[in-house]
């Protein structure tokens, strides 16, 4: 048993052809996790290293606090989850980011919210709750997806409704934090290719080529806005 799970574990995954413009169906179904780091996430990742001078206080975090511990460290003094529905253990919160009623409000001072308002289709209520959940001074540290694949295991949980642009966030965001926001898009053709065929990071030559931005592919696209 042991012996097959190292077998599987190091085999070496299919190697992808990047010249192949024929192929239909994707490298991985499954954004590249199979393969190893999918290409948002080292997006995500780099966005809240940058960022993560505002991870202090009280932070909150959707579903679990990975990246609360990740990248805010000895600066976080509580760690909050924020949960939709009953039966998630960890969650320190539950309620419904479309319904101010349910949450309480000027309780944190950093709310990490990734790859989350795709999914909500009350996408301007969403955002008018997250800003009733930060203190006065909070930020809001957000990624949603641009161009993406649909997400099945979301679609079929919540519903997966919105894909968006700089211009599109900027009109959502701006009123209701009263002009405090800073929004920037990660991406260009290359790592969005790779992103809907389900490449990793690590099926790449060299991971900088991620690092050339082009504002005309934005893969992913990351909110910081103060309350």
């Amino acid at each position: 048993m042991l012996t097959n799970v190292i077998k599987y574990l190091t085999r070496k995954k299919r190697p992808v052809r990047f010249d192949d413009l024929s192929r239909r169906l994707p490298v991985s179904t499954n954004f590249g996790c199979d393969r190893g780091t999918p290409i948002d996430r080292y997006y995500i990742e780099t966005f809240l290293s940058k960022n993560s001078n505002y991870i202090t206080g009280r932070v909150l975090e959707i579903e679990d606090s990975t990246y609360s511990r990740r990248f805010g460290g000895n600066n976080v003094e509580q760690y909050d989850i924020l949960h939709a529905r009953p039966g998630n253990k960890h969650a320190t919160i539950i309620g419904d980011l479309t319904d101010s009623s349910t949450l309480p409000e000027n309780v944190v001072d950093c709310f990490i919210c990734t790859q989350t308002f795709n999914f909500i289709f009350d996408v301007q209520k969403a955002i008018a709750g997250a800003h009733h959940l930060l203190k006065p001074g909070g930020v809001l540290l957000a990624t949603v997806a641009g161009i993406s694949q649909i997400s099945r295991y979301d679609m079929d949980r919540w519903g997966d409704y919105w894909r968006f642009t700089t211009a599109s966030l900027e009109k959502l965001f701006t009123p209701i934090f009263n002009g405090g926001v800073e929004i920037a898009s990660f991406g260009n053709v290359l790592a969005a290719t790779a992103f809907l065929q389900g490449v990793a990071v690590e099926d790449l030559p060299d991971r900088t080529l991620l690092d050339e931005n082009d504002p005309d592919y934005q893969m992913l696209i990351t909110i910081i806005a103060r309350k």
